[in-house]
């Protein structure tokens, strides 16, 4: 039982690839792959930009904690000055835990100044990349396009593809629907010389009408026959003689072929 059902996935398989392999455009799968890199590209400039926000945001932090520092030691130095050992000691208490926070976020600012270098290298590594693709994709396009229509093209000169078959088959209907007529008129055309259908429209001849036709016809190939063999045998004497000879013998030659062809009675 699990051989014929692992035998029907195997059918199931093959016939679904198959329908999509059918199914499946390699132009559009190119512009499906085009278009994620891109997706992609953008996700990479986004990073890139919200890591160069945070580092522009410390750098601002670090603007305004360096001034503090600053002012803090300015006012050390006014109460030292006058006399306030005290004020000053405060003072430069308050610029010592201001220095730790600018150390920090020094340190800070530069790790975000590292990250911000490698995305943006690799924004420029993945754009030369997408640029790359879009060259050959439309290259492979363009060159699957031009297959395609030669072999479309091969197709109909050769009588293969869906669209020339039923021309074809259409033109082969035709000429046997012709020739079968053509052999139906020329069966009937026989049917009526010989006798066996009668002809409606009045202008077939009847059946003596035909032998006295055919008798006298036979006669003048006779006579033709025997004025050819005159001229081969050469000289006007001869050709006369011949000519005369021949109706002379015509009568009898006639009536011999009567005696032999006997004529219809009415």
């Amino acid at each position: 039982m699990s051989g014929v059902m692992k035998r029907m996935g195997m059918i199931f398989r093959a016939k679904a690839n198959k329908a999509l392999d059918r199914a499946e455009d390699p132009r559009e799968t190119l512009d499906y792959s085009y278009q994620k890199q891109l997706e992609l590209l953008q996700k990479v400039r986004r990073g890139v930009a919200d890591v160069a926000t945070s580092r522009k945001r410390l750098e601002l932090q670090l603007n305004q904690l360096q001034g503090q520092s600053a002012k803090l030691e300015d006012q050390g130095r006014k109460a030292l000055a006058l006399g306030r050992e005290d004020l000053a000691r405060e003072a430069l208490s308050r610029r010592a835990a201001l220095q730790q926070q600018v150390s920090d976020l020094e340190v800070q600012h530069q790790t975000l100044q590292g990250e911000e270098e490698k995305l943006t290298l690799a924004a420029q590594r993945l754009q030369a990349k997408v640029d790359a693709f879009r060259t050959k994709k439309e290259t492979i396009k363009a060159t699957y396009t031009a297959a395609q229509a030669q072999t479309r093209i091969a197709e109909s000169f050769s009588g293969i593809s869906e669209e020339m078959s039923d021309v074809g088959l259409a033109i082969q209907r035709a000429e046997d629907k012709t020739a079968q007529l053509q052999a139906r008129a020329g069966a009937i055309d026989e049917l009526l010389a010989s006798g066996a259908l009668d002809d409606q429209s009045g202008l077939a001849k009847d059946d003596i009408q035909a032998e006295l036709d055919r008798l006298s016809g036979g006669t003048d190939v006779e006579l033709e026959l025997q004025r050819m063999k005159a001229e081969l045998a050469g000289g006007p004497s001869a050709q006369q003689q011949a000519i005369e000879g021949g109706g002379a013998a015509a009568p009898q030659d006639r009536a011999q072929q009567e005696q032999s062809h006997p004529r219809f009675e009415k």
